[in-house]
């Protein structure tokens, strides 16, 4: 049996690496690539990331551009083992495709534990692809790529030497490939897109030599976004831009008790309005089609509508009373139980709150579609392009191949675009006005009263001290069910299932614990859940780290100190990233009147990333004056790139911590836009300073792991600043803050 203290920091990667157009690694048949996509119309496609034409090379992207940067870095890889530079490099995000179904898992395990068998590791490789999972999200877009990816790219360079060979009748060992093109040892230089149509005639080699980490010309170094300079001039296609000769435009208006009945509607008045199009009844709510989308929203509230009732508690005190009353309940899973637990009026104890939460991404939810009756084309921002396939196809009555999805960079999602539930949606529409292309696009309060929330939470945390050191620990935490609801959303089923989402951010946490006793609580009813950024390690890391700090307090020990103290032996990457980030933020233990510092440490998504944050009294109120950060990634592909994710991910974070809440009045969610469910300002975020390692493990997540770490920090400053101690976000209730 495993201890607390022997969960993984670093993970077990398990799926071979496996590319597209006969690059293929694996032990089993089952593991070997489907047949390349991409058929393109002009130039020569080498294998399925890989197309080059006499402009340069496409690289194909298959992972969703939300922001994260992953068209440049995931791209890069590639061109740095096919020897072009970025500027020879455009991005495509390619079409729905078990070819790039994610053949990676990140599974925690033991450190003392073996690494799964072959046939694990097999069957884990395998199932992505059988269950058509090309996702982006589980911050696991560069765990997927660092070898697929420059696999590619090696592969591609490797037929284009041989085409040269070929075409100069010389030996391979007497050309080199170089800055987008083959060049002899006589000097001859033939360029790509002579050679490319020749070059996919070749047959793959299996396993083409990748270049060494020290002849890197790219990968580890800051590179230009690709993407931004359409972002910053305008022209970037988002979804919700999209335009078509003949378009109407629609937006929904849903039953505003998610899940629930809508009974009857008049839509009279809308539909007497000059320039409404048509009135659909999509089942639990209506789409009003229009000339203009601002006509449409004004449309859809002119229409009046009985309502059924919410199928979970009707205020926010109820929902939470569910929550409670699951601790009476059946255990839904116990990550640890080890050694002797028992209870004692000397335990420290402590009870966490965490509020639902909204993903509000700055593009409200919308996509575009064509319904033409034997076909539907649909332009939108997904992350599971072969899923939003599959259900939009349903939807309308089509076969999958009768569905054609094209993936649009988004304005944000944060995991809210993993569910289809708007393209779902916009398809329906698009079937109840064939030849159409339609847009369907809602309003702010329609997207933040209708999402798929970050679960409200409870955490009951117990410890007992010896001296300075923790002897015993218990966690019971409390939440909604993501994995059912996911569930739910993508197969019609809805049953209880153990969810490690539940305990995560608590039972992978590298402390060395001796007796240790985790467990998750389901309660039976819940509002819609779903994955939100850093998913349920966001809530409790707050419930643990917080928690640990008060232990520390307790012991009378450095906050820095007590933590390296329980981690040394155990997981040295995450002691190093602690030492790391005290060292950035010279840290003493001690601040002077006025100021406050706080420490978190969360491991998440293979990476561990430890922060500091330091708080000033202005007048009263909290201002946040820096944050410092340190992450071990592994490996680094782009260190500029890392860097403003894990800024971003504290931002979030931050937010969160001092803003934000979903609340709930008759079944109904309360807030609507970001006057109510707020972000964090200009005007009062902190300086950062950001150190990323590359300690040599696997490649570790970036662009959820920043987000843990932010709140507890925060709080743990503000107990530091003025000695109050915040056990329920968002703080703002109990702290004035600066803005």
């Amino acid at each position: 049996m495993s201890r607390l203290g022997k969960i993984t920091r670093r993970v077990f990667l398990v799926g071979a690496v496996a590319v597209t157009g006969g690059v293929a690694v694996g032990a089993y048949a089952i593991t070997r690539d489907p047949e390349n996509p991409l058929d393109p119309s002009e130039g020569a496609s080498l294998n399925s990331y890989v197309i080059i034409d006499k402009d340069g090379v496409t690289v194909i992207v298959p992972r969703a551009e939300m922001g994260q940067g992953v068209q440049t870095s995931l791209a890069a890889l590639v061109a740095e083992e096919l020897e072009v530079p970025m500027s020879m490099v455009r991005v495509e995000h390619g079409p729905p495709a078990k070819a790039y179904a994610n053949s990676k898992f990140i599974l925690p395990r033991s450190y003392d534990s073996e690494p799964p068998g072959k046939l694990v590791n097999t069957v884990m490789e395998a199932m992505p692809r059988m269950m058509g999972m090309q996702i982006t999200g589980g911050s696991m877009s560069a765990v997927d790529a660092w070898e697929k990816n420059r696999i590619a790219g090696a592969a591609a360079r490797e037929m284009l030497i041989s085409a040269a060979a070929e075409k100069l009748g010389v030996g391979r060992d007497q050309l080199r490939a170089e800055n987008g093109a083959i060049v002899a040892t006589d000097g001859t230089t033939l360029p790509y897109a002579e050679l490319a149509e020749a070059a996919a005639a070749i047959t793959p080699p299996d396993n083409p030599p990748l270049k060494d980490p020290k002849d890197f010309k790219l990968v580890g170094k800051a590179l230009p976004r690709l993407d931004q300079p359409a972002k910053a001039t305008g022209t970037a296609p988002f979804a919700i831009d999209t335009r078509a000769e003949g378009m109407k435009f629609a937006t929904v208006k849903m039953t505003p008790r998610i899940e629930g009945e809508m009974i009857s509607f008049d839509a009279s008045v809308a539909e007497g309005m000059p320039g409404i199009e048509k009135i659909i009844d999509l089942g639990d709510g209506v789409a009003v089609v229009a000339n203009n989308t601002w006509l449409a929203m004004q449309a859809a509230e002119a229409i009046t509508f009985e309502w059924g009732e919410a199928p979970y508690g009707a205020t926010t005190d109820e929902v939470f009373a569910d929550l409670e009353a699951a601790f009476d309940g059946e255990v839904n899973s116990t990550p640890h139980d080890h050694g002797e637990i028992t209870e004692s009026d000397d335990d420290v104890v402590a009870e966490y709150r965490a509020p639902f939460l909204s993903h509000a991404p700055m593009e409200p939810m919308n996509a575009t579609a064509l319904f033409t009756g034997d076909a539907l084309e649909l332009w939108a921002g997904i992350q599971g392009p072969i899923i939003t396939q599959q259900q939009t196809a349903k939807a309308v009555g089509l076969k999958q191949d009768q569905v054609t999805v094209h993936t649009t960079i988004m304005g944000g999602s944060f995991g809210r675009r993993g569910f289809n539930d708007f393209a779902i949606y916009a398809a329906k529409v698009a079937k109840e006005m064939p030849g159409t292309p339609v847009n369907v696009t809602w309003s702010r309060e329609e997207d933040m009263r209708h999402d798929f929330y970050r679960p409200g939470a409870i955490g009951r945390m117990r410890a007992r001290l010896n001296g300075d050191k923790v002897e015993m620990f218990k966690a019971d935490l409390a939440a909604g069910s993501v994995m059912r609801a996911t569930m739910k959303a993508f197969m019609g089923i809805d049953r209880p299932m153990a969810d490690p989402m539940v305990t995560e951010g608590v039972a992978e946490q590298p402390y060395g614990f001796d007796n240790v006793l985790i467990r998750g609580y389901v309660p039976e009813r819940s509002p819609r859940v779903g994955f939100w950024r850093s998913v349920g390690n966001s809530q409790n890391a707050f419930f643990m780290e917080s928690f640990i700090d008060e232990l520390a307090h307790k012991a009378g020990v450095d906050p820095v100190a007590f933590r390296l103290a329980h981690m040394e032996g155990v997981d040295a990457e995450t002691v190093e990233v602690v030492k790391t980030v005290a060292e950035m933020a010279n840290w003493t233990g001690k601040t002077p009147t006025g100021k406050g510092r706080g420490i978190a440490v969360t491991y998440s998504f293979g990476t561990p990333v430890a922060e500091i944050v330091e708080v000033s009294d202005m007048d009263g109120a909290v201002k946040i004056d820096k944050v410092w950060i340190a992450a071990d990634l592994g490996k680094i592909i782009d260190p500029g790139n890392v860097e403003a994710q894990l800024i971003s991910g504290a931002i979030y974070g931050l937010s969160a911590a001092i803003h934000d809440e979903i609340t709930f009045e008759d079944g109904m969610v309360v807030e609507g836009n970001f006057w109510d469910h707020d972000a964090l300002r200009m005007n009062a975020t902190p300086e950062f300073e950001v150190k990323a390692l590359a300690l040599g493990g696997a490649v570790g997540g970036v662009g959820e792991p920043g987000t843990p770490p932010a709140a507890p920090a925060l709080a743990n400053a503000i107990f530091d600043l003025n000695g109050t101690r915040l056990r329920k976000m968002p703080f703002r209730h109990e702290v004035d803050f600066y803005a």
